[in-house]
């Protein structure tokens, strides 16, 4: 029964890979029936778990009614989807979001709940950390517009450079990753090759440091939480 509890989880999740925009594209006929025995196997699993344990155990474990809440939003998502695109009307399948709620809340998922669990624990102490990252974030944009907003720079798409504050946010916080990197501050090296100096700053304190505290921040704190919780706890 475990096996075949997981083998349904998989293939749960692995319906994304076929559903409209699909990787692979099924028929819309052959991913709901597949979706329908899912969560048929996961109700009657929950109904076994049910015979097998006191009515008010049962229906005071959160678990359980997550599970039950997240069969009846999937089945309501998927009538309310057929029903739209019977009559050619576009929509979105929003009950994905609650498939990864099966594979977190069953019985056999006591070890991913330990860690999600951790995972949930660690978040609250890692803000103060995440706050002081959007400050310098945010002042470095503000630098950025002062510095850059007045001088009608241009990308190379011949696209205003530096003028939006929340667009030089986005742009900045995707430099921390170095993905846009140097195209970024290319216009801004082609004016002066000095600003080149404004960016070094801001990598060396976003990405070398405040990213590694982050990662020190987060390990750690998801190190404790794991290893003061019982083996077998969950919620």
């Amino acid at each position: 029964m475990r096996i075949a509890t997981y083998f349904f989880i998989f293939l749960n999740l692995s319906l994304a890979l076929f559903e409209e925009p699909a990787v692979y594209p099924l028929p819309f006929l052959a991913t709901s029936v597949l979706e329908v025995l899912c969560l048929l196997v996961f109700l009657g699993r929950l109904a076994h778990f049910a015979k097998v344990t006191l009515h008010n155990v049962f229906w005071k474990d959160t678990k359980n009614i997550c599970i039950i809440v997240a069969i009846l939003l999937s089945l309501t998502d998927l009538a309310i989807y057929g029903v739209l695109r019977m009559y050619d009307v576009r929509s979105i399948r929003w009950s994905r979001i609650v498939r990864p709620i099966f594979l977190i809340n069953f019985a056999e998922s006591r070890q991913i709940r330990r860690a999600f669990r951790s995972i949930r624990n660690t978040l609250p102490e890692i803000t103060y950390v995440f706050l002081l990252f959007m400050f310098s974030l945010l002042m470095f944009s503000l630098m950025a517009l002062k510095l850059f907003g007045e001088r009608n720079l241009q990308t190379a798409e011949g696209l205003p450079y530096f003028r939006n504050y929340l667009e030089i946010v986005f742009d900045l916080y995707v430099l921390v990753t170095t993905a846009n990197s140097p195209d970024v501050m290319m216009p801004a090296f082609d004016f002066s090759s000095w600003y080149t100096l404004f960016f070094i700053a801001f990598v060396i304190i976003n990405t070398y440091i405040f990213m590694s505290l982050f990662l020190a921040v987060v390990y750690n704190n998801y190190k404790k939480h794991l290893k003061v919780m019982p083996r077998g706890a969950c919620y």
